[in-house]
């Protein structure tokens, strides 16, 4: 049920005495929020959270100058810094499930709940999901906690009132009404699923992880981040769809370790203006197949490079991003309707949801020993694995899982998401691969991939 300019109307057309005095109709007290607060503001919580670093102190030897003439004496003194920040997070449970923003709780080693009723409680992570930006805490109570339901994010419209409650700046709980500014808004910068709700109601550091209710007071989206260049509300606030938390949170509670999101087995792209009007189409929308997997969802129901899809399961399709998102708030196995345009005809058919497969095996892989890349953990690339790391799902080889800190690998330019293509123009398609190349010790160049899909070969110093 939604409430709006109508109510307020006839609001307006109420006696004085009417409008003055406490609500005495259903009407008159719909006209305010505060039903809606009540119900909803209990499930959500401040989230403090603490870790400690070590700072390295300068020192008059850290001089450009003073370098020159006596060279490079070491670190200096080191000292330890506790540091802290607070965000606000949605309890989804009453068994005490919370989900907030990943960027809330990332290297944290503390991490404290605060309820509503200003009790405290330690919080255990299930799961961290930075594609995302979500996290899934979980905090043990004798009894049930007051918990939000999720509504259905496919069915916001553009102008519906929404609240957002949270604590922003730290100052305790505060809630900020809006309206749904927009849709399907990408190219946030905040997460690799670049699809967000936009809202006008005020969203301030402190918010990030809090909630974004509708007026039945259900979960439309968790508050993720602010466009403005003072980092304080200027009426540009994102929220994750609640459809999105939904998928990491039934992660979470069923024991995963990681999310798995049903995909179509497609790569597309944006349709600009030009590409619109070559293909017949009227205006620009949907999203063109550049790639089909083999033996994919898209592939097994007959889906082609070129064709453009436009709606899945009756919801538009305006860019390449909704068309990762469409079906990773699916099930797999679930069977969807694809509406696409080939050759100037649309046409629908329909596609069964799967999981990326997780082929060829992963074989992780720590390389040790007096080469230049000693200290990277390694892995076959798949497109299971591909998904979960943001990379585009059909990348192929050897991916840099990690590079340890002070490692030899670390000095040698190999970056975290590098694909490794060759070792001295020894092509690697695998960890085997790699381990055989390095066998020799060290090595002269290494060819790499970045996250951006530019090739670069450096050149190693023995």
């Amino acid at each position: 049920m939604r409430f709006g300019l109508p109510i307020l109307l006839m609001l307006m057309a109420l006696p004085a005495s009417a409008q003055t005095s406490q609500p005495r109709s259903d009407l008159e007290l719909r006209a305010t929020y505060a039903p809606v607060v009540q119900a909803s503001a209990p499930a959500v919580v401040n989230i403090y959270t603490r870790r400690t670093v070590q700072m390295r102190s300068r020192t008059l030897f850290d001089d450009p100058f003073f370098r020159q003439f006596f060279g490079d004496i070491g670190p200096g003194p080191t000292r330890e810094r506790v540091q802290s920040s607070l965000g606000s997070g949605v309890i989804v449970d009453p068994e005490g499930v919370i989900v907030t923003n990943n960027h809330v709780i990332e290297n944290m080693d503390e991490i404290r709940v605060e309820l509503s009723d200003r009790r405290e409680f330690d919080a255990e992570v299930l799961l961290t999901d930075p594609q995302t930006d979500l996290a899934v805490l979980r905090i043990e109570t004798d009894e049930p906690l007051p918990a939000i339901e999720f509504a259905d994010s496919d069915e916001a419209l553009v102008g519906d009132i929404v609240l957002a409650i949270g604590n922003p700046f730290g100052v305790g709980q505060t809630v900020t009404s809006g309206i749904v500014s927009a849709l399907s808004r990408t190219n946030v910068s905040v997460s690799d699923f670049q699809f967000f709700i936009q809202t006008d109601a005020a969203i301030n550091p402190g918010n990030s992880g809090g909630a974004l209710v509708d007026v039945d007071g259900r979960l439309l989206g968790v508050n993720t981040a602010i466009y403005s260049r003072l980092k304080e509300s200027n009426g540009i606030g994102f929220a994750i769809p609640g459809n999105l938390v939904r998928r990491v949170v039934s992660s979470a509670v069923g024991g995963d370790t990681m999310v798995r999101r049903p995909w179509l087995g497609v790569v597309g792209s944006d349709v600009d203006s030009r590409l619109a009007s070559a293909i017949g189409l009227d205006r620009p929308m949907g999203a063109i197949i550049s790639q089909v997997y083999p033996g994919g969802p898209a592939d097994r129901a007959g889906l082609q490079e070129s064709d453009v899809i436009l709606a899945i399961d009756g919801k538009d399709v305006m860019s390449g991003e909704a068309l990762r998102y469409r079906p990773a708030t699916g099930e797999a196995g679930e069977r969807v309707d694809v509406r696409y345009l080939r050759e100037g005809r649309e046409k629908t058919i329909r596609a069964r949801l799967a999981y990326p497969p997780e082929t060829p095996d992963k074989d992780e892989t720590l390389l040790e020993g007096r080469h230049q890349l000693s200290g990277a953990t390694i892995a076959n690339l798949s497109p299971a694995l591909a998904e979960e790391l943001g990379r585009n799902p059909f990348d192929e080889g050897v991916v840099v899982l990690s590079v340890a800190p002070n490692s030899v690998a670390r000095r040698y330019r190999l970056r975290q998401g590098s694909i490794i293509i060759a070792i001295d123009d020894e092509e690697t398609d695998s960890v085997d691969d790699v381990e055989r190349a390095l066998r020799g010790g060290a090595v002269d160049a290494v060819t790499l991939k970045d996250q951006r899909g530019q090739t670069v070969r450096y050149r190693l110093s023995r």
